[in-house]
């Protein structure tokens, strides 16, 4: 059998650029973590306490409760962590190295939101949420297939309200499309949610998906910080260590949803450069803000049309 542990890229707000007052925090939305079998899963866990802990060695022992001491990943992968904590990085990737030496793999799913305030683009959040776990059981229960294994979907714990509001739609979601989609039938259970404090594994998810939601930024937006994510190595024991069933859904662009690995290749097909552009050189301020104020336009145009079809 395997276990995937996945865990929220991203929150699923609306969103319109990074430096807007309110709508800034992240250009997409979804899950992402870890698959591994399960005979794997608790000595992976082990693997990654026993890093943390040195890794963090001050922080944990200064800690009000050592044993409930936690490091987001949204800590882990910031805008200045390849230039000043190389050595988080490191772990990061020999971590990565681990769950593909015990037959695990990575995976993300994400929708990419429509630019707007949520009237602009009418946001039901609980739907962006049902679309993006829908399609990530989907996606996680394909892989189990191929490999011819059932599998255990852990989440996340989420309060009680909202645990009971979607346990329901993704077990009827799991049952109902087994009819003709019998590689369904490879989930085991609905998702469980797991209070990430008592699970090195769940922990571990957070960082995957905070990686993955850095790699999409630099993808998404154009003015991204974190270019080291997808144009360095730094992370570089990631590619590769996806499942086939992995994707950045795309919305409405010109161009081919993202796959596999390919949210950390270093071109960006969102944003070439354009022939004979010299890299790195710089746009007159005045000029980018139009073209992106232009282009933010055309983008919620086209959603609008496309919803009034």
């Amino acid at each position: 059998m395997l276990l995937a542990y996945i865990d929220e890229i991203g929150e699923p707000g609306a969103f319109i650029a990074r430096n807007h007052p309110r709508f800034n925090t992240s250009a997409a939305f979804g899950y992402a973590g870890f698959i591994v079998p399960s005979d794997s899963a608790r000595y992976f866990g082990a693997i990654f306490d026993t890093e943390k802990r040195r890794l963090f060695k001050a922080e944990i022992e200064a800690a009000e409760h050592p044993g409930r001491w936690e490091r987001k990943g949204s800590s882990i992968f910031r805008p200045d962590t390849n230039t000043r904590f190389p050595h988080q990085l490191r772990v990061f990737n020999y971590l990565v190295r681990r769950i593909r030496e015990l037959g695990g793999c990575l995976f993300y799913y994400a929708d990419e939101k429509p630019l707007g305030t949520p009237a602009q683009t009418r946001l039901d959040v609980v739907e962006r949420e049902t679309v993006a776990m829908r399609e990530s059981l989907n996606r996680i229960a394909r892989h189990a297939d191929h490999r011819n294994m059932n599998v255990m979907v852990m989440i996340d714990q989420i309060n009680e309200r909202q645990r009971s509001e979607r346990l329901p739609k993704m077990y009827a979601h799991i049952l109902g499309r087994a009819s003709d989609h019998p590689e369904m039938t490879r989930i085991i259970e609905p998702p469980m949610h797991v209070d990430s404090v008592l699970s090195a594994n769940i922990q571990f998810a957070d960082w995957i998906a905070a990686c993955v939601a850095r790699a999409i930024d630099y993808h998404v937006i154009a003015e991204s910080q974190y270019g080291w994510v997808a144009a360095s190595d730094a992370v570089g024991a990631v590619r590769g260590a996806f499942t086939h069933e992995s994707k950045l859904h795309l919305w409405n662009r010109a161009v081919a949803d993202l796959n596999h690995s390919d949210v950390f290749r270093k071109d960006r097909p969102l944003h070439p450069i354009a022939t004979g552009q010299i890299v790195g050189a710089r746009i007159d301020p005045n000029v980018f803000r139009r073209i992106k104020a232009a282009a933010e336009r055309n983008h919620l145009t086209g959603h609008r049309a496309g919803t009034d079809l």
